[in-house]
């Protein structure tokens, strides 16, 4: 490819089941500008961690799982926030689709520039993150704004992405019907949704926090339970 971009990578998951359709080798990018009290993932955080690598050696990584994954499934790039690395996303998708290769993009929408735009030419789906359905909930408790969430949305739109909505549900900050049923009206504009997952908050990721010497924010939240989220699920469906 002859590229000098290179991907600052954390890890690798042969093959994970819930980063899209069918199977995915999943790419997690290293990297991230949020401040999520519910982070599950903050060993991605840094910016100077994790190994990098070219787009080719991740697509060469990808083609030994083809076998797995085959027709239904393909590739997801998570993170961390994969945008920050949108430039070698836009090069790293391009190359998978010249093998052959579905592409997935686990995001939280936070930026969009031509090189974004240029990556979401080679998405297949997204997987978009909305925390909140405020903008001020957003200013609050992550540090960044939702209209960029959106503005991020209104692209997959005029791109004709597939999209699924995200959202993690933690107890007593965003469990309400209400808190449910705002996000569920504010993507009602996405053309290609293909549904929205309601994630349920757990802490599995203490030890994460532990090896890192950080204080988990909500380490005395309970976890969400699986009877809460059929309700909300119920809600919005109605």
């Amino acid at each position: 490819m002859g590229s000098s971009v290179k991907g600052r990578v954390h890890s690798f998951q042969s093959l994970g089941a819930v980063d899209g359709p069918g199977l995915r080798f999943v790419v997690f990018m290293q990297g991230c500008p949020y401040f999520c009290p519910y982070c599950h993932n903050p060993d991605t955080k840094s910016y100077q961690g994790g190994t990098e690598y070219t787009a080719e050696e991740i697509v060469q990584k990808a083609k030994r799982f083809k076998p797995y994954f085959g027709a239904n499934g393909g590739v997801t790039v998570s993170g961390g926030e994969p945008l920050l690395q949108a430039e070698f996303i836009a090069e790293l998708f391009e190359a998978l689709h010249g093998a052959g290769i579905n592409t997935a993009l686990d995001t939280a929408g936070f930026t969009m520039t031509d090189s974004v735009k240029k990556a979401l030419k080679h998405t297949d789906t997204v997987l978009c993150d909305i925390k909140f359905p405020t903008d001020a909930q957003y200013k609050k408790y992550i540090g960044s704004s939702l209209e960029t969430t959106l503005r991020f949305i209104e692209e997959c739109n005029r791109q004709d992405v597939d999209i699924i909505i995200r959202h993690v549900v933690v107890p007593d900050l965003t469990d309400s019907e209400e808190s449910v049923k705002a996000i569920a009206e504010l993507v009602k504009t996405a053309k290609r949704l293909q549904k929205i997952e309601l994630l349920p908050f757990k802490k599995l990721c203490l030890e994460k926090y532990e090896k890192l010497g950080l204080e988990f924010p909500l380490k005395d939240t309970p976890e969400c339970e699986k009877s809460k989220i059929d309700e909300l699920y119920q809600s919005i469906e109605k």
